[in-house]
């Protein structure tokens, strides 16, 4: 597959005439057409609902344009609960899911009526002693445990990972629960990371419908809903396929068909929680190149660093590079592209063969539109960058301006050093 920008030179260099580069740009028309494509895969469910993971693109003006298609949120912290609260999303239409949570958290997500997430069994008398009971509406997280394989391929390691209850937990929690008042029960599960194969998900629910059916006739509980959480990848390499959310939601329908309505649960509502698959590559991280250096290696210096975009220093993760007015050139040279941390592992790509570059070259570095921006820090005192909108016309819209000095000194305002530094 070959790896396109979404945006062309003449379109950046203008908008670099108003906003100097760095900046992470979004494309409106792909996260809308992207959106419209996965509510049509899960239409067969009368009560699905994407609630879309905040922390992977925490910004409002891209919650706002998700809301427009009924998505929620899934939120993990307090400042996450605000935002959602800050662009109108209260009640049902947010799923809090957390772990290792302050009582102030719970607190907060039950003021706003959210559906609470549960992922211990000691949770529950936390939550009942912080809310002062237990929510009518209740979900619990599962771990089954092990490793998560799909034909031969081992995809992750639940066993190891610090989410979710076991299953003999899951069954006590759930009679614990309805002892204590609850009435409409959910199931939520996340077993692996950006998989890149339509396979994920209808295995996934495989799994979880064959333990609702157990769980509701052990238990006697009602199962509202079953949350399949995230896990749906996207393409980062060019030569992985991307998922086809159709097939995938065709394969959760048929699961859904063969597991729950024969056991007379065909009014189970299924909830996603996608992050990065709804906006990760409808976003790109644009920098410009301001140094070359030739020692050992070639290295290209460019005017972003970590700071924007910390996946591939944080996990060796690869982002395309796509050098802007130059996509039909030859890739003939070898570079380290690299940003300005006094780290090593500053670099945005190590050994790529790419076309010439020259100073002033404009990089688009793709697939940034999920945990680019939002991973971002201050290491260095370096400051975050402006988030920009490609509206479907073609105008541009400031979505999050660029952190300034004294953004990054404001924590010092109470003290005399800081009235000088926070200017």
């Amino acid at each position: 597959m070959k790896k396109e920008a979404f945006v062309t030179k003449e379109q950046l260099e203008e908008i670099i005439k108003q906003y100097p580069t760095p900046f992470h740009l979004y494309d409106e028309r792909g996260i809308k057409r992207n959106i419209k494509a996965l509510r049509d895969a899960f239409s067969w469910n009368e009560g699905y609902k994407e609630y879309f993971a905040v922390k992977a693109a925490p910004n409002p003006f891209l919650i706002e344009l998700l809301r427009e298609y009924g998505c929620g949120c899934d939120c993990s912290s307090y400042t996450e609960l605000m935002l959602s609260e800050a662009v109108g999303v209260r009640g049902e239409d947010i799923m809090f899911s957390s772990n290792d949570t302050p009582a102030e958290e719970f607190a907060y997500a039950q003021e706003l009526g959210a559906v609470i997430n549960l992922d211990d069994i000691t949770h529950i008398e936390f939550l009942e002693k912080t809310i002062g009971c237990i929510p009518e509406t209740i979900s619990c997280r599962f771990n089954p445990g092990g490793l998560f394989k799909i034909s031969n391929d081992i995809m992750d390691n639940p066993g190891d990972s610090k989410y979710g209850m076991t299953k003999e937990q899951l069954f006590e929690a759930f009679d614990i629960l309805k002892k204590k008042g609850a009435k409409e029960f959910g199931i939520h599960a996340f077993l692996a990371s950006n998989t890149v194969t339509n396979e994920y998900y209808p295995m996934l629910a495989k799994i979880l419908f064959e333990l609702a059916v157990k769980l509701q006739r052990k238990t006697g509980v009602h199962i509202k809903f079953i949350n399949l959480s995230g896990g749906i990848g996207i393409p980062y390499t060019p030569d992985q396929e991307p998922n086809d959310i159709r097939i995938i939601g065709d394969g959760v329908r048929r699961v859904y068909e063969e597991v729950l309505i024969p056991a007379g649960m065909g009014d189970v509502a299924i909830y996603t929680e996608l992050g990065r698959f709804m906006t990760g590559p409808y976003g790109c991280l644009v920098t410009k190149a301001i140094h070359e250096k030739h020692t050992y290696k070639d290295y290209i210096g460019v005017d972003a660093c970590a700071v924007n975009l910390m996946r591939p220093a944080m996990y060796g993760a690869y982002h395309h590079i796509t050098v802007a007015g130059k996509e039909k050139k030859a890739c003939s040279r070898k570079y380290d592209v690299v940003g300005s941390l006094c780290e090593n592992n500053d670099k945005f790509a190590i050994d790529r063969m790419l076309p010439e570059i020259e100073k002033g070259d404009i990089l688009i570095i793709h697939d940034t539109g999920a945990h680019g921006f939002a991973m971002g820090y201050n290491y260095n005192g370096k400051l975050k960058s402006a988030e920009l909108l490609l509206r479907e016309d073609g105008s541009i819209q400031l979505i999050r301006r660029a952190e300034t000095p004294s953004d990054y000194f404001a924590t010092f305002d109470c003290f005399d050093i800081g009235k000088k530094l926070v200017k």
